[in-house]
């Protein structure tokens, strides 16, 4: 029997702060919406079955955003799953917007960040946030933006003392940046990229793991790299043939795939890591969440380990 075939297993729970406990391998909804995160999907009702479905197979944390779309993410989520099961927990992302082309840009002054909550909130049918991210350009995917991290931080910590916003967390930054919410307020959890090939935030993987901070990457398959004939993202280390050697040695063992020994290899390679692989697939959805189940032996995490 291969792993996609096995009864999904829980690969065990995350603290996130203080209130929110969360399986270890939730989903993420970026892949839901268009071609480019943009526009609708191409299969509205597949969509919302993903969704329906990671619910059904314990999925406790769904990651998403309203500038994921733009806001047709959020709409997906509400229609598929609204009213919300009392332990589900939504991260959403607030610090940018989506101009007419669909590029994204950076909008985190007082304002602008006030008015993505109140999106978020409208378009998810909620009267408050679990989870919300900062998301600032530290990680060189975003655009620096004009407004001070701070005054940003700020705005959100005064969200949250009004009860809109349940929980802090940060996505896309440095050590520095890191440290400097740290000194001001709670965070419970921070959203960078990180995979089997890009180790680019190990320094604030760290630092997570040194402050009980949630680790969550984000690209968490090397966006198609790690797949058969993928190309990925213009950046970063790509899957060469010594690597996929590897790769499939490993993945052959355990009669699984690139994708599920990847997951298996961030639930590894850190107590703190929460996973959170998206997918507009149903079938790819239970492929990624079998990988739950797959332990992986100290040597194999080695040789993987070794690929960056």
């Amino acid at each position: 029997m291969t792993l996609t075939n096995r009864p999904t297993e829980a690969p065990g729970r995350l603290r996130l702060g203080s209130e929110l406990d969360v399986n270890r391998l939730g989903f993420g909804v970026m892949q839901l919406p268009g071609p480019g995160c943009w526009g609708p999907p191409r299969d509205r009702r597949a969509a919302l079955a993903v969704l329906r479905r990671a619910v059904e197979l314990g999925v406790d944390y769904i990651d998403t955003s309203d500038f994921y779309g733009p806001h047709v993410a959020n709409e997906l989520i509400r229609e598929a799953l609204h009213p919300y099961r009392d332990d589900l927990v939504i991260g959403t992302k607030v610090g940018v917007v989506r101009d007419g082309r669909g590029d994204w840009r950076p909008a985190g002054s007082p304002d602008q960040l006030r008015t993505q909550i109140e999106q978020n909130l409208a378009r998810l049918g909620k009267d408050r946030l679990e989870l919300v991210y900062l998301r600032v350009g530290g990680d060189g995917l975003l655009p620096a933006g004009r407004d001070a991290f701070g005054e940003s931080v700020a705005t959100l910590v005064e969200l949250h003392g009004q009860g809109v916003i349940g929980a802090l967390g940060l996505s896309g930054v440095t050590t520095g940046q890191l440290r400097q919410a740290l000194a001001t307020t709670p965070v419970v959890a921070v959203q960078n990229r990180f995979n089997l090939l890009d180790r680019g935030s190990a320094d604030v993987l760290r630092l997570c793991e040194e402050n009980g901070v949630a680790f969550v990457p984000y690209f968490p398959l090397a966006a198609g790299t790690l797949g058969p004939g993928g190309r990925g993202l213009p950046f970063g280390p790509t899957l060469d043939r010594a690597r996929a050697k590897v790769l499939d040695r490993i993945a052959d063992a355990h009669q699984a795939t690139r994708a599920q020994v990847s997951i298996a290899w961030l639930l590894a390679h850190s107590p703190t890591i929460l996973v959170i692989p998206g997918t507009s697939s149903v079938a790819h959805l239970e492929e990624n969440l079998a990988a739950g189940g797959l332990r992986l032996s100290e040597a194999e995490v080695a040789a993987l380990d070794a690929l960056a």
